[in-house]
């Protein structure tokens, strides 16, 4: 842009110095030639009245050479007398006696001739170039000779010199003035220029944010203004672009399911964060690289590879083992067709339906394991019958021991339905508690007496440890407190032998109460501890189904711990005992 203002600045002084020029020599040769025409004229009117100084002495003898000097001196210019034959008289610039015949001199003929002109010529006698003009004069009537004035060209010299000089001086100060204004309009009309051409420089390289300086309301301040509505409405675009682009990073990056879309030559174009979690590594490195190079699951590569031979739609459940770690997912695999129906690329989901598959399963178990349990009374009620049908009944010690038999197993049956429901119920999301004060120390102590009976029959010690007389008192629902502690006590009492014991204890601890149960039974394995809250689980099934347990206690009192917002955790070590701790807070956020 600097070059166009020099440019503009160059061509507009080289014409002012073109036109100044030639003014200057038009100005020079006008004024040459009317000093010039002056200078005749006062050439011819001096000559006119030195003829007419002579012709006054006319009568009276003359000293022409006094004259002449006189003459000269008045007139700043050199005067001298030539006799009508040619001789001179008198002369002011040197001696008339030494001087040649002037008769013939172009001046003196002209006269003769009746044609009186102007003549210039070199003057050997003063040394210099003069204008010559003659005029004749008469004494008494008749010519008695000529009077010739010069004057030395060197004036018209010097007076052109210094018409030179003023024109040079003031055409110089005229170029520069011209030249400093020509360059500030210049710099005025394209800076706004430059301005712009730099903001379109930014705006190629994507700096929406520059702004062009708006000058005045003409055709480059039009200019500039548009410049800047331009970069205001790409500015916008870019930020709603960039806003759509965000939202569709976000979108992409938090969708629970992994995406990855490859492109035509197979390169792996998007990728969103989920699959960081799914593929367990650094999946960003996967970008721009081929997917069967990067993806080491046949599973995946085959779908992909399906889609682009087919470019059909495919769905697929397949199991990606990962080490140790074993998921499942639903694959949705579609070809991303353009307009003209060219393949663009394919888009891959992978929905995780681990969760999916765990939840059918314990569905599955969870049906097989009631139906187990069912199965079992049932199959003792329908048998006990049937033998008593059979004529047992006539017997009045089978009828009363299978009686008895057949009541047992329906208590049984009716315990396994109740807790069911039970647990159905507390599974649901309308279940809530009925919040008010409880008193923990009063509801164990309770429900030790309450089974203390049932550790007397197999010589078990059940003790209960705490400040009994200090009340501990919680927010919670005492009915569910009570099942809480019926539950895991009972469940002590299970799996406790003969002759052992059972520790019940009840400890405040700032904010909060622990409730622990110990035994020194038969314990557990560390691998069954994580499993010991599912539905029907049990550690030892024959002495669980013995007891009359129903394998849903421990279930129920997690989710009813749960509901309390406690915690509840367990410790054992096979043949050495288990506790079970419940830690409740004592005030919280009652929830009715």
């Amino acid at each position: 842009m600097h070059k166009l203002k020099f440019r503009l600045v160059f061509a507009i002084l080289s014409m002012t110095l073109l036109v100044m020029a030639s003014l200057g020599l038009i100005i020079g040769q006008v004024y040459k030639n009317i000093y010039e025409n002056h200078l005749t004229d006062r050439l011819m009117k001096e000559a006119e009245l030195a003829a007419y100084t002579i012709e006054s002495h006319e009568g009276d003898e003359i000293d022409e050479q006094l004259l002449a000097s006189r003459m000269s001196e008045r007139l700043d210019a050199r005067v001298t007398i030539i006799a009508v034959d040619g001789t001179v008289l008198g002369e002011s610039a040197t001696d008339p006696s030494t001087m040649d015949d002037h008769y013939e001199r172009p001046e003196i003929r002209a006269i003769r001739e009746g044609r009186p002109e102007i003549e210039i010529r070199y003057s050997d006698t003063v040394n210099q170039e003069l204008y010559y003009y003659a005029v004749p004069y008469e004494i008494e009537g008749t010519e008695a000779g000529y009077v010739r004035i010069g004057v030395a060209t060197q004036t018209i010299t010097n007076l052109n010199e210094t018409i030179w000089w003023i024109l040079a001086v003031s055409f110089t100060i005229a170029f520069v003035v011209i030249g400093t204004i020509t360059y500030r309009i210049a710099n005025e009309m394209i800076k706004p220029i430059e301005n712009a051409s730099e903001v379109a420089i930014e705006l190629a390289e994507g700096n929406f944010k520059a702004r062009t300086f708006e000058g005045k309301k003409d055709e480059v301040g039009q200019l500039t203004r548009s410049m800047n509505v331009l970069a205001y409405n790409l500015e916008q675009i870019t930020k709603r672009h960039e806003a759509q682009q965000e939202r569709l990073e976000t979108l992409i990056n938090n969708m629970g399911s992994g995406l990855i879309f490859i492109n035509a030559r197979g390169d792996i174009s998007l990728i969103n964060q989920r699959c960081h979690d799914i593929f367990q590594e650094d999946t960003n490195v996967w970008l721009n690289q081929l997917y069967h190079e990067t993806i080491k699951f046949k599973e995946l590569i085959k779908i992909v590879q399906a889609v682009f031979i087919t470019e059909k739609r495919h769905r697929e459940q397949i199991t990606l083992v990962n080490g140790l770690d074993t998921k499942h997912f639903d694959i949705h695999a579609a070809p991303i067709m353009s307009e003209m129906g060219i393949m663009k690329g394919i888009v891959l989901v992978l929905h995780d339906i681990t969760e999916l598959k765990k939840l059918e399963q314990v569905r599955k178990d969870f049906v097989a394991n009631v139906s187990h349990e069912l199965k079992t009374p049932i199959t003792s009620i329908k048998g006990f019958s049937e033998t008593l049908l059979d004529g047992a009944m006539k017997d009045p010690v089978y009828l009363e021991k299978f009686l008895t038999i057949i009541y047992q197993e329906s208590e049984r049956l009716q315990s396994l339905i109740q807790d069911l429901l039970e647990l159905s119920k507390l599974e649901q999301h309308y279940f809530s508690l009925n919040w008010g004060k409880a008193d923990l120390t009063k509801i164990t102590e309770d429900v030790v007496e309450l089974l203390r009976p049932k550790a007397r029959d197999k010589g078990i010690k059940l003790n209960l440890h705490g400040d009994t007389n200090a009340r501990l008192e919680m927010d919670g629902d005492s009915e569910r407190l009570k099942q809480i502690a019926i539950n895991l006590i009972n469940n002590a009492i299970t799996y406790t032998p003969n002759d052992g014991r059972i520790d019940v204890s009840i400890i405040s601890i700032k904010e909060s109460i622990e409730f622990v149960v110990q035994d020194n039974g038969i314990g557990m394995e560390k691998a069954e501890l994580p499993r010991i809250f599912e539905r029907f689980y049990r550690v030892d099934r024959a002495r669980s189904r013995n007891s009359g347990g129903t394998g849903l206690g421990l279930a129920i009192v997690k989710h009813l711990v749960e509901a309390h917002n406690g915690k509840l955790s367990v410790s054992s070590e096979l043949g050495m005992g288990t506790t079970f701790k419940v830690i409740f807070i004592r005030n919280q956020q009652r929830k009715s």
